[in-house]
């Protein structure tokens, strides 16, 4: 017999006992699971960059642990329950997609609409989420285009989209060029903060290089996060094969000079790695 999500819901219940329950679950709150929800959201990206389906099931089985952990603490402090998120995610689902429920109903019968290309898709989801913002704003003096960007998203991730965000207002280089100039002009300036030795400055920079990086990535279509990751993994099997190398001819890493280490890089780089 499989277990099923409710079987989960009364394992996370029976954790959070307050006298037969779990000591550790019942030292958490929301704050305290934040780390591990991130982490588990990498795990999964981690197991799909890897391919490896398996793992990912089991991955996946983490993250959404920590859903129903938020849905147990929430509704001992009594601000929601697990109906509350299925319905509210049930709802905005089918509110962002009226070119599937062309009349906001779940069960409306499948091939009621035309389809969409899937830019025109895209451009409905935007202006939806752009009307839902405007909804939850008090006033209009309170409504911007960056509402709801999440402070606690990677850098690289909330700078794409704080771009795009700005980009649908029109605040945009018209091409990857002016992209691209303006990254030139960054490394000049970090290159004068340098120079400078205004240390503050430098950071200053450094992160103006960054933002403007990320901003040639999405011109490019690119997703900087991603590739980041790539870039991440390719240092990793390079400097891994600098390692073996090293170990094969019994040589310690740390008495190389950089010119021996740069070489082994290059043959690293020549097999593929």
């Amino acid at each position: 017999m499989n277990y099923r999500l409710e079987d989960l819901r009364y394992l996370m219940a029976r954790l959070r006992d307050p006298q037969h329950g779990c000591p550790w679950d019942l030292e958490q709150d929301f704050a305290s699971i934040v780390p591990h929800t991130l982490e588990e959201a990498y795990e999964v990206a981690d197991a799909i960059a890897e391919a490896d389906y398996p793992q990912l099931a089991d991955e996946l089985g983490d993250l959404l642990f920590q859903v129903i952990y938020y849905a147990q603490l929430a509704e001992e402090a009594g601000h929601f329950d697990w109906a509350r998120i299925v319905d509210g995610i049930t709802r905005k689902l089918v509110r962002r997609h009226p070119h599937v429920f062309p009349d906001g109903n779940l069960h409306t019968p499948a091939g009621s609409t035309a389809p969409l290309a899937a830019d025109q898709v895209k451009a409905r989801w935007e202006q939806i989420k752009a009307e839902e913002r405007a909804a939850k704003t008090a006033t209009p003096e309170q409504l911007s285009l960056l509402d709801d960007v999440p402070r606690a998203l990677p850098a690289l991730t909330r700078a794409q989209k704080l771009q795009k965000r700005a980009a649908q207002s029109g605040f945009d280089w018209p091409d990857s060029k002016g992209a691209l100039d303006k990254l030139q002009e960054e490394v000049a300036e970090v290159q004068a903060a340098v120079v400078s030795g205004d240390q503050a400055a430098v950071v200053t920079e450094i992160g103006d290089l960054l933002f403007s990086v990320v901003n040639l990535a999405r011109h490019l279509k690119v997703d900087a996060e991603t590739s980041l990751r790539g870039g991440n993994e390719k240092f990793e099997r390079r400097f891994r094969y600098i390692e073996q190398q090293l170990q094969a001819s019994d040589k310690p890493l740390a008495e190389c000079r950089l010119v021996e280490l740069d070489a082994l890089w290059e043959q690293a780089k020549r097999q593929g790695l």
